[in-house]
């Protein structure tokens, strides 16, 4: 982005009732043109919202973090220049690069990155925080060869490095990657010598952008895919089963055809990250399960579910892995070595991003990895993430024995010996519930979306009160698989969001949601923030079917017409000690 491109974004008009948010940049120098670009790729981000940065005092980095003001802060950005270690490092003030001050700048430095992860800390667990380790090249005060790491600059490295790795402990801070940004702002092409004694501002204009790029990233994340949907035949593998034969096919270097063992690979760390594989693949299934009883293949059949193996259209196939999921088409990458097949699938869902497997070039690959990589990224693993694919299966092993069980459904339910955890506690650390409510579509009370930070001021706010729902049975663990959210008000519990995941469907948990509600917080109504969305159509078929009235505004439901038109709620049911008060 250039500068006079975000002063154009800038002055673009935003309605005065568009909600705020407020970035408060806390720095050492001067932050002039990377506060204007920050706000600019803000502002692309949320259009509709009002996007302020706000800065502090000029060298005082601690200070103007110790002086965040997080009742109107929605977000803390963090950003560290040597010079904020020691003012020797930097060029703007003099203070002797004598060598025999060199281990006392190290020294400083120590006790400066001390006092920065206390005050980062401690801010961290009030606003969501992004931190940015130094950018910019150390002066030429060691006397080593240029070409020749010395023992001081390895050790001002390595306070940083501890600086940031004792930061990633903490669920609400996130860190820059220096990587990343090497690649889209070259290291040699960031300071601007003149700029730093001038004005107070050490970055060139094209450092300036990229670094606040990559910020706004860390900042306003983008949603993480779910589902990848691979073909076989010169993507998974190179070859053609049914013309090569189950051991005419390869992905080794031996066989130059290192690039699909490659492919394997990372497929196979984005099902252990549980990221959902599945295989749309016009081939013969009998060989297709032969080839996946080779031992030296490198994604499991067991990382893949489901198969679609057959010689039908691609986008037919790609409609049922979906529908298995039980998720969106937006939520889903489809990759295909052929053109047609692409296209093919591409038209009949615009919304998925369908991309063609490069072939034989190992660069494109490269990229590729990179890219999908982003795509899939989260902040954290869970233990939902290690469930995810297994509790699909057993989903669908539960539907299917369901729809052939001769007992009635009560006596079904029973027998499926469910089990029911409620925590009530809430923290701003559980990215389960926050990744829950921002994902779930379908059993989704209001479809109401919370960046960071409102998010953590929602579980900072005493009167808010969170519910975390567990499930498991027979057929298997399903983890955590709802939120309820919102507050006590007299003898109502006023519902602001309520999620629950599509896996937990048709085993009446939403009955028991609503049954702890009435019992465990001792209300008489539960009114309930709803709103349509298209997509949400199990939630409203539910509310109708336990209102009080009509469901249009605001609906509620009562402890007299739950309990005269709730079925028999067949699980057992625990509730973990709350860890603060409701």
């Amino acid at each position: 982005m250039k500068l006079l491109e975000a002063l154009e974004i800038l002055k673009q008009p935003i309605p005065k009732s568009a909600p705020q948010f407020k970035l408060q940049l806390a720095c050492g120098f001067t932050a002039l043109h990377l506060q204007t670009f920050l706000a600019a790729h803000l502002q692309l981000r949320n259009p509709h919202r009002r996007v302020s940065v706000d800065t502090g005092l000029f060298g005082d980095l601690a200070g103007n973090i110790e002086r965040l003001d997080s009742s109107t802060a929605d977000a803390l950005t963090v950003v560290i220049e040597w010079e904020d270690l020691d003012p020797r490092l930097g060029i703007r003030r003099l203070g002797g690069w004598r060598q025999s001050m060199i281990s006392d700048i190290v020294q400083s430095a120590e006790r400066a990155a001390t006092r920065l992860r206390q005050v980062i800390l401690t801010a961290s667990r009030r606003v969501p925080t992004v931190v940015c380790t130094p950018t910019l090249p150390l002066p030429p005060l060691f006397w080593t060869q240029p070409e020749n790491s010395g023992s001081f600059e390895l050790r001002l490295h390595q306070v940083v490095a501890e600086l940031a790795v004792s930061l990633l402990d903490q669920p609400n801070v996130r860190v820059a990657n220096e990587q990343r940004l090497s690649e889209i702002s070259p290291p040699g092409q960031r300071f601007d010598p003149k700029a730093a004694v001038k004005s107070g501002f050490p970055y060139t204009l094209q450092h300036a952008s990229a670094l606040a790029g990559l910020l706004t990233g860390l900042i306003e994340p983008v949603p993480a895919k779910k589902g990848l949907i691979t073909d076989l035949d010169g993507t998974l593998w190179s070859g053609i089963v049914g013309e090569d034969g189950v051991q005419g096919i390869s992905w080794h270097l031996d066989d130059r055809t290192q690039m699909h063992g490659l492919y394997q690979q990372f497929l196979a760390s984005l099902a252990s990250a549980g990221v959902l594989i599945g295989v749309a693949s016009k081939n013969d299934p009998g060989l297709v399960e032969q080839a996946f009883g080779r031992s030296d293949l490198l994604l499991a059949k067991a990382d893949i579910y489901p198969f679609e193996v057959h010689w039908s259209r691609k986008s037919e196939s790609v409609k049922r892995i979906l529908e298995t999921w039980n998720v969106s088409a937006d939520s889903v990458v489809f990759l295909d070595d052929s053109p047609m097949e692409v296209a093919e699938v591409q038209g009949a869902f615009p919304e998925m991003e369908c991309l063609k497997f490069p072939g034989d070039d190992y660069a494109a690959l490269w990229e590729l990895l990179k890219h999908l990589r982003s795509r899939f990224a989260k902040a954290a693993l869970s233990e939902e993430d290690e469930l995810r694919l297994q509790s699909i299966r057993n989903a669908a092993a539960f539907r299917a024995l369901e729809e052939t069980a001769a007992d009635s459904t009560d006596d079904f339910l029973l027998q499926a010996g469910g089990r029911l955890t409620f925590d009530p506690g809430k923290s701003v650390e559980d990215a389960r519930a926050f990744e829950l409510v921002n994902k779930t579509n379908q059993f989704n009370l209001n479809g109401k979306r919370y960046d960071d930070a409102a998010w953590s001021k929602l579980m900072m706010d005493s009167g808010t009160s969170m519910v975390m729902v567990s499930y498991e049975d027979k057929f298997g663990k399903l983890g955590r698989i709802g939120v309820l959210l919102g507050r006590k008000t007299g003898k109502c519990f006023e519902m602001q969001s309520w999620v629950m995941s599509c896996r937990a469907f048709s085993r009446r948990i939403e009955f028991h949601c609503l049954e702890y509600l009435f019992e465990n917080f001792g209300v008489a109504d539960i009114a309930l923030d709803l709103q349509p969305t298209g997509r949400n159509g199990p939630i409203v078929e539910f509310i109708q079917r336990l209102a009080d009235g009509p469901v249009d505004d605001k609906p509620h439901i009562s402890r007299s017409s739950f309990l005269g038109k709730a079925p028999k709620l067949p699980h057992q049911v625990e509730e973990v000690i709350a860890s603060e008060g409701r």
